[in-house]
C-alpha cells in the first residue's frame, strides 16, 4: 500500500522564533497590524510504500526524529493518508 504523510514542523513555543518575530514586526507595514505572534515553521509531505498505516507510521515518526526534525528545537505532527 502507498501512503502520503503530511508533516508539520515548528520551532519550540518556548524558543525564539527569529523568522517570526521579523515578520510580526512588519505586518504593521503592510497593514496587518491585527496580526501578532507569528511563528514560522516548515511543511514537508512524502510518499511511503508499507504493509499498513501503523508500519507507515511507525516509518514517518522515525524519518521525523532522525533526520527531518530537530527535537531539541523543534516539534513536530503529521497525517497518513493511503492513496
Amino acid at each position: 500500500m502507498k501512503f502520503k504523510a503530511k508533516i508539520d514542523i515548528m520551532p519550540l513555543k518556548s524558543l525564539l522564533d527569529p523568522q517570526g518575530k521579523a515578520v510580526s514586526a512588519n505586518m504593521g507595514n503592510v497593514g496587518l497590524s491585527e496580526i501578532d505572534n507569528v511563528r514560522i515553521g516548515k511543511h514537508i509531505t512524502l510518499e511511503i510504500e508499507a504493509e499498513n498505516k501503523e508500519i507507515a507510521s511507525s516509518k514517518v515518526d522515525e524519518a521525523c526524529k532522525k533526520m527531518l526534525c530537530n527535537q531539541i528545537m523543534e516539534s513536530f505532527s503529521f497525517s497518513i493518508e493511503e492513496i
